[in-house]
């Protein structure tokens, strides 16, 4: 650990021993609530009871008209996952993209993104991998939903709900781990109640990066400091921020040969490590207030602001020329970005002519701005400067990389304004009304910095409604019957918004149709079960005319498919998670990507996914849990395959005492090879062969 890490890491830790020590000399006996921002759940378990992200109200996830998977802490912590990537390989119907090496990138439903992640209910689009160590738990709230989320999130949505301190428990908390690659990594969880009306949480992370492939490494270091007021008995006020520092190796994985992933270089890096390497610093500050100005009357305002400074660079490989020859290319971006974002909601619970209701009506506002830029790899003395023909051996030798002039320079400025209303209508014990519609103006400005002869700007303002529709059946108390539907859309400049150009500025948006309907069953107080059907249908989607060749919208692509999970306490000291997606996803109407008929990326027809703890006593418990993915297209061209899997994993837990936590996860019990995602037809990711990691836990 260099000078500067260090420091870093010591600024952390002495304020946080001076927090970790006994704040007084006893906790008020009385437990207050936390502040609103948490989401109320069960608390030592994986079903979770209640979401505000779904509705924006205090809703059961029973009566929410839309299928929602929640990743509790204690199931996050029990898989051993510190990322976001890795917490999302057990919930059905979403697809791991590799990202580039350098980012969180999915599919959910059958659309890519790599901007449809949220903080707290709040946007936090830019392209970085996100840490869980400050996270309480992850939602995935699956199909378009554009009332509660604005633009984009055209298969659903990814949101992560911070820590947040607690005003009637101290804790105390430290971990550390390290795995059979030689990662490592060191986390405190610190929480104390200062008054009976003041509370401070901070948690810190430092990790040293390292798995199976050739050469790669990094770091990351992460502080958040939160603090939360009670104002009386009807306010409360959070204060968050967040810094994350992360530093990595960018590996793109292997080439294609024959139409499926290149074999035989599971470790081999189709890179330079001194080029490909990926920088990332971000600030993210945010506030909420809460206040009830009744018991049926509250209102909540939350701000953000965040600030990402990134980096990357990468040679990566083409198709494999040959079975001993590949083409490599390469280039390195520069992206700054802030965000100002704003929303706020008042919601009235009451009653008209004995019709139960529960109405929203809230506002957001966001104002972004990006700079963006780009140059390209050149490789002198090879034919074609732009790319070098390399030799496949256990090291692969990149030719010396110079960089040609910034080949693509933009500064871009996205504004939003949104008003939106919904009410939860109760229409006796049995039907429930969830009806709302959302009015977005969405303006981009986007100006190309090296056009010549002189800079140009192009800009569009669009204004769309975006409504919802549910209707939920309860024939008991436990049971709920529901169809749905709603409706997003996506500027035609694509979910980063970087650049727009004279084509684009004349398009209308993409619109993302979804229709649901399910059944949610709570078996029991602490096992849930959903099933649902969906059908997405993505319209507007560019295509160019076969007579003039310009461009047209008249593109469409639909996926359709069936869910299921289970989630819960099965039995005592039997935890489980069980998910299945069976889909479909395909062009209908030729897009610019591809023609009518082909099959969508990264779409498996089955996925299927279980993971059970089972604590044999009360200090020794074990874990099992499995993956398995159907074969699928890398990219819309459908040229390359790649093969299904099936993972397995395990893990077991001891406790030492009441303070000390021993715990062993195993990751490919099998050791099999495997292929898990892809960026391109030739940047497809190997998978992690057999390994282990050992953790322990103090607690005081």
């Amino acid at each position: 650990m260099n000078t500067a890490r260090f420091a870093l890491l010591a600024s952390t830790v002495l304020p946080a021993v001076v927090l970790a020590a006994p704040a007084r000399a006893e906790v008020a006996a009385e437990a207050v609530d936390a502040p609103a921002i948490i989401v109320y759940g069960v608390p030592d378990g994986y079903d979770i009871e209640k979401t505000r992200t779904a509705t924006k109200t205090e809703t059961p996830l029973i009566d929410v008209p839309q299928t929602v998977t929640v990743l509790s802490r204690e199931q996050l912590d029990d898989q051993g996952v510190g990322s976001l990537n890795d917490a999302l390989r057990y919930v059905p119907g979403v697809v791991l993209g590799q990202g580039e090496g350098h980012r969180d990138q999915i599919t959910l439903r059958g659309q890519s993104t790599t901007a449809d992640f949220f903080l707290d209910g709040l946007r936090d689009d830019a392209q970085y991998y996100r840490p869980l160590y400050n996270t309480d738990r992850v939602e995935v709230l699956k199909g378009a939903n554009a009332l509660i989320f604005g633009r984009g999130g055209g298969g659903g949505v990814i949101n992560r709900v911070s820590k947040a301190p607690e005003f009637d428990k101290a804790r105390t908390d430290f971990a550390g781990g390290v795995d059979s690659f030689g990662a490592w990594s060191l986390a405190a969880d610190l929480d104390r109640p200062l008054s009976e009306s003041f509370a401070a949480r901070l948690n810190a992370t430092y990790e040293e990066f390292a798995n199976h492939r050739d050469f790669y490494d990094g770091h990351f270091v992460g502080i958040a400091p939160t603090l939360g007021w009670k104002l009386g008995e009807a306010t409360r006020v959070v204060l968050a921020y967040e810094y994350a520092d992360d530093q990595r190796l960018t590996d793109r994985g292997v080439p294609s040969f024959g139409g499926k992933p290149l074999t035989g270089y599971d470790e081999v890096f189709f890179g330079d490590p001194a080029i490909n390497r990926s920088s990332v610093t971000a600030h993210i500050a945010r506030a909420r207030l809460d206040h009830d100005f009744s018991d049926s009357l509250t209102a909540n305002l939350s701000v953000q602001f965040a600030d990402y400074d990134k980096y990357y660079g990468n040679i990566y490989p083409r198709a494999a020329a040959t079975a001993t020859q590949v083409d490599v290319e390469g280039y390195e971006n520069f992206t700054k970005r802030q965000n100002w974002s704003a929303q706020g909601n008042l919601v009235w619970k009451g009653n008209t002519g004995g019709i139960g209701h529960q109405l929203l009506i809230g506002f957001e506002a966001s104002d972004q701005d990006t700079s963006d830029s780009r140059r390209l790899a050149v490789f002198p003395g090879q034919p074609n400067t732009s790319r070098a023909s390399v030799l496949l051996g256990p090291v692969i030798s990149i030719p010396a990389v110079t960089w040609t002039g910034v080949t693509r320079s933009s500064a871009s400025n996205v504004r939003a304004l949104s008003a939106y209303v919904q009410d939860q209508i109760d229409l006796g014990e049995v039907v429930k009304l969830v009806l709302g519609l959302r009015y977005d103006d969405f303006r981009i400005e986007a100006t190309n910095l090296i056009a010549v002869p002189v800079p140009t700007t192009v800009s569009r303002t669009d204004g769309k409604w975006s409504p919802r529709a549910g209707l939920i059946i309860k024939p008991r108390e436990n049971v709920s019957l529901y169809a749905s539907y709603a409706k997003s859309f996506l500027p035609q400049s694509g979910d980063q918004f970087t650049s727009l150009d004279a084509t684009t500025a004349t398009l209308a948006p993409e619109e993302f149709r979804n229709l649901e309907a399910g059944v949610k069953w709570d078996l029991t107080e602490r096992l849930a079960f959903t099933a649902a059907l969906f059908q997405i249908d993505r319209t507007n989607t560019r295509a160019n005319d076969p007579v003039t060749g310009l461009p047209v919208q008249t593109g469409k692509s639909r996926t359709k498919g069936f869910e299921l999970a289970m989630v819960g306490q099965l039995t005592k000291g039997l935890q489980v998670t069980l998910g299945y997606a069976l889909q479909d996803g395909d062009v209908v109407s030729t897009t610019t990507a591809a023609p009518a008929g082909r099959t969508l990326a990264q779409v498996p027809r089955h996925q299927f996914s279980a993971w059970g703890r089972y604590d044999i006593t009360d200090r020794f418990g074990v874990a099992v849990g499995a993956v398995r993915q159907s074969q699928q297209f890398a990219t819309i061209s459908n040229q390359v395959r790649m093969p299904g899997f099936t993972r397995i994993d395990a893990a077991l837990f001891y406790k030492l005492s009441d303070a000390v936590q021993v715990q062993l996860n195993v990751e490919n019990l099998t050791d099999t090879d495997y292929f898990p995602n892809a960026h391109t037809d030739n940047n497809i990711s190997t998978g992690a062969p057999l390994n282990a990691r050992l953790g322990v836990k103090l607690r005081f």
